[in-house]
């Protein structure tokens, strides 16, 4: 099977945990599919478009370069599922090939887990807190700036869980 070495989604490269690519065959064309094991901040990054310009550098040097449509997967861990028509099968005649009769389909899954994803790559999202405190804490906490309150209270959390 052909092994994807880097990929670069719109000029910037992004980190793949597994990936598969092959030709998926069918009655009506043939296309291209790169399906990926990518970071949440990707998908999150990436999931309102619908075209991407694409580089798909493989294990073997060969550059392939497209215009390529995004699926998202939602799956135990996140995914992209990028593909774009071939005309040529001749240029992919040592892809992996499958068609929508197959039972077989590359899991890319298989081995890896969220925890591990997000030791590369952790997500940040926004939280708002309604708390009830001491006004000497209220005064001290309005006079913080978010980065640094940031930096407090993801270590507070880390101290907490590693205590309990």
């Amino acid at each position: 099977m052909i092994e994807v070495k880097s990929v670069k989604i719109d000029g910037e490269n992004i980190h793949v945990f597994k990936s598969a690519i092959y030709i998926f065959v069918t009655s009506t064309g043939n296309t291209l599919e790169l399906n990926m094991i990518v970071s949440e901040v990707i998908v999150k990054k990436y999931r309102k478009e619908e075209n991407l310009i694409i580089e798909i550098e493989l294990q073997d040097g060969r550059i392939i370069g497209s215009i390529m449509q995004l699926k998202i997967w939602s799956g135990r861990v996140p995914q992209l599922s990028l593909n774009c028509e071939v005309n040529d099968l001749e240029e992919y005649h040592d892809f992996e090939k499958v068609t929508e009769n197959d039972s077989f389909f590359p899991n890319i899954e298989e081995g890896i887990t969220l925890e591990e994803i997000r030791q590369v790559e952790m997500p940040n999202e926004k939280v708002t807190l309604k708390l009830n405190l001491p006004i000497d804490q209220t005064e001290w906490l309005s006079k913080q700036k978010n980065a640094e309150l940031n930096e407090i209270f993801t270590e507070m959390i880390y101290e907490f869980w590693r205590n309990y």
